[in-house]
């Protein structure tokens, strides 16, 4: 049982230099890029020098979500970090964001009611039979995971038919392709396999709208440069130097629109933290399956 948690939250989503993937989908621009050993070491030592900051935050109650451009679970080092996060008793939640090509088996070495997995099945990189495989092994840990797939058109069958063979209590989740245009029919086919799709398919106005990114959610570099979020440019402070504290306020979004999961998740107006409250940062709605409350 899990107790003392300090009250403050606060939301990290950390991307370090890691840029390298071992799949090459076209709708991705970073597909089968590879880093040289100093980019690798580089990052090594800037997401072990973030986990050190974790671990000594003790008077937040924090959760972790890691965004990398590439694939983080290949390398030793985001496993490493998982799990001792994990462990932590001021971390509510630590997440990855991954295409679960490595094998997962070291979560059982994780706090499985903190660890979890927000994953995206890429057809063409993987059979579908070796990718269940994979959500088969996190069932059984008892990790809590997501599953998504890019909506696009070729993509259909192969959602249609991953979704029927998921256990019904893992949600799949169905990002719109940028710059896809979508018809009635063809949102109608993705929101039956996502019932949320349809915050997905179009941009939200964000201009001048209030949103927690910046406020108890922060965008963490791997030299610690601290951003309301991903998508907004200008710096509030530093992570190691402690100027983040003084910089958490209620702000406006000063872009036009919103249209990633990870920033519009955030927009105040939408109410999205309460349609996925208890598992915001791996994207599992509360109510899930629908109709029933998810229980952590």
């Amino acid at each position: 049982m899990r107790h003392d948690k300090p009250a403050a939250e606060l939301a990290v989503l950390y991307r370090g230099p890691l840029a390298s993937c071992n799949y090459d989908c076209p709708y991705c621009p970073f597909a089968k890029r590879v880093d040289p050993p100093e980019l690798l070491r580089a990052d090594r030592a800037a997401l072990e020098r973030f986990t050190g900051w974790v671990a000594a935050t003790t008077d937040r109650r924090l959760s972790v979500l890691f965004t990398p451009w590439g694939e983080g679970l290949t390398r030793s080092w985001y496993r490493d970090a998982m799990v001792a996060l994990s462990h932590l008793p001021h971390v509510d939640r630590v997440v990855i964001q991954t295409n679960l090509a490595a094998r997962v088996d070291w979560l059982a070495d994780a706090d499985r009611a903190t660890a979890a997995l927000w994953t995206t099945y890429h057809p063409g990189q993987v059979t579908r039979e070796r990718f269940l495989a994979r959500c088969a092994r996190l069932s059984e840990l008892g990790v809590r995971y997501s599953v998504g797939v890019v909506g696009l058109p070729e993509h259909l069958a192969e959602a249609r038919a991953l979704r029927a063979a998921l256990p019904g209590e893992v949600y799949l989740w169905v990002n719109a392709a940028d710059g896809h245009h979508y018809t009635a029919g063809q949102e109608a086919a993705w929101t039956a396999l996502d019932p949320l799709f349809g915050w997905s398919v179009r941009p939200h106005r964000s201009l001048d709208r209030p949103c927690h990114a910046g406020e108890t959610a922060i965008s963490v570099a791997g030299d610690g440069t601290v951003r309301r979020c991903h998508f907004r440019p200008a710096p509030i402070g530093n992570l190691y130097d402690g100027s983040w504290r003084a910089a958490l306020r209620p702000r406006a979004c000063d872009a036009a629109l919103c249209d990633c999961h990870i920033g519009y998740v955030h927009l105040k107006p939408l109410g999205l933290r309460d349609v996925f409250a208890g598992g915001l940062l791996e994207r599992i709605p509360a109510a899930w399956p629908v109709g029933s409350r998810s229980a952590r």
